[in-house]
């Protein structure tokens, strides 16, 4: 099997992960927080490690401030919903997944706030002049998706994190496909939120994402319930991460996590450059097949989307699943009006995403079956 769906989740995981996740079930299994003896302080100090690395590696400030959640949608609606502003108005960007597309539209339709989405005049990804086209005088957040999920597209996240600053904007970041492609400081780009999903490029295992926030902005929970602390009263204790973290929390996964995060900042150079490299020839590649190909050659950071003719994307991520042995997605990727923007909401596109484990050999393989699809599109089409 070539697994190219690595934009999903990675398939493949470093053994370290899978030794630190194996580990934290034979020694690290007691409740973290919940109790006084030796078993659960040693679990929450495994947790606390994790939260320093964190917060050390995405430079927020304090590891406190770093949240445990199942994914990166629960950090982005904690986010959103958490910082909610009576009559506001938010900025989104064509790139956003439904993670943040669909609490806006709640929001919106329960009269709380209006939003605008701004759309990418550059082809390689979203500027601050686009954002400013739809600026109002009550905004109070942007959002930006750092890399589209669909296309690989790129938001300018500094420039528009120095603006938001200036103008004591929130600023939001989800870094679901860019956690662990791109080095991202959150001080230097004036990120005040920024979500993570641990099963992506940070190779840990799957439902496990943080949301990582500066120090200028405090949500409100959205959820309410256990945190070990203050258990008498009946009231959301005011301290993080306590605040935001209601319920036991996973520490295999967040074990795993920290795993993963270790593993990427000590391959960080290697990592990228595989990823790079294998990014560029498939584009160049499809290029030269005369596929419809979505991703500009600078956006190389392992998402390319491609059609092949007027085939419909599921059916053609079928064919290369039942007669290719390959994995790919197609379809929408939760990200509709991206695909307004592309014009592709007639078939979806198809997604190849490269991780460190993919090779050269896999590539040229996918590239040698959509060669083979496009020679007998007439027949896929009957």
């Amino acid at each position: 099997m070539i697994y190219l769906d690595n934009s999903a989740t990675t398939f493949i995981k470093p053994k370290e992960v899978i030794k630190a996740v194996n580990d934290s079930l034979l020694h690290y299994n007691a409740n973290p927080g919940r109790s006084g003896h030796k078993a659960s302080i040693a679990s929450a100090l495994q947790i606390e490690t994790t939260r320093e690395n964190l917060s050390r590696y995405f430079n927020n400030g304090s590891p406190n401030r770093v949240i445990f959640t199942h994914n990166c949608t629960e950090a982005l609606n904690i986010a959103i919903l958490g910082n909610v502003k009576s009559q506001g108005h938010i900025i989104c960007t064509e790139n956003e997944h439904n993670s943040v597309l669909r609490p806006l539209e709640h929001l919106k339709q329960s009269g709380q706030i209006t939003y605008s989405i701004a759309f990418q005049e550059e082809k390689t990804g979203i500027t601050l002049n686009d954002i400013k086209k739809v600026l109002q005088p009550n905004t109070y957040m942007i959002i930006c998706n750092h890399i589209s999920n669909v296309n690989g597209a790129i938001a300018r996240i500094k420039e528009i994190g120095e603006f938001c600053k200036k103008h004591n904007i929130i600023f939001v970041v989800d870094g679901a496909q860019s956690a662990g492609h791109i080095q991202i400081d959150m001080k230097e780009n004036c990120i005040d939120f920024l979500s993570i999903a641990g099963h992506k490029g940070l190779y840990a295992p799957l439902s496990i994402g943080a949301l990582i926030m500066g120090e200028k902005f405090d949500p409100s929970p959205i959820l309410f319930g256990g945190t070990g602390t203050n258990s008498i009263e009946l009231y959301q204790p005011d301290i993080f991460p306590e605040k935001l973290e209601s319920g036991t929390i996973s520490t295999p996964l967040i074990l795993g996590l920290n795993a993963g995060l270790n593993f990427v900042n000590q391959n960080f150079d290697q990592i990228k450059n595989k990823i790079d490299d294998l990014s560029t020839y498939l584009n160049f590649e499809l290029n030269k097949l005369e596929v419809s190909v979505y991703t500009e050659p600078e956006n190389a950071y392992g998402v390319v989307a491609f059609n092949i003719e007027d085939l419909d994307s599921n059916e053609v991520a079928n064919i290369l699943n039942e007669k290719y042995d390959i994995c790919v997605r197609g379809g929408y990727h939760c990200a509709p009006i991206k695909h307004k923007a592309l014009g592709t909401l007639n078939q979806g596109a198809v997604r190849a995403s490269i991780s460190y484990f993919n090779t050269f050999t896999e590539i040229q393989k996918l590239i040698y079956a959509v060669k083979h699809i496009k020679q007998n599109a007439k027949r896929y089409k009957l």
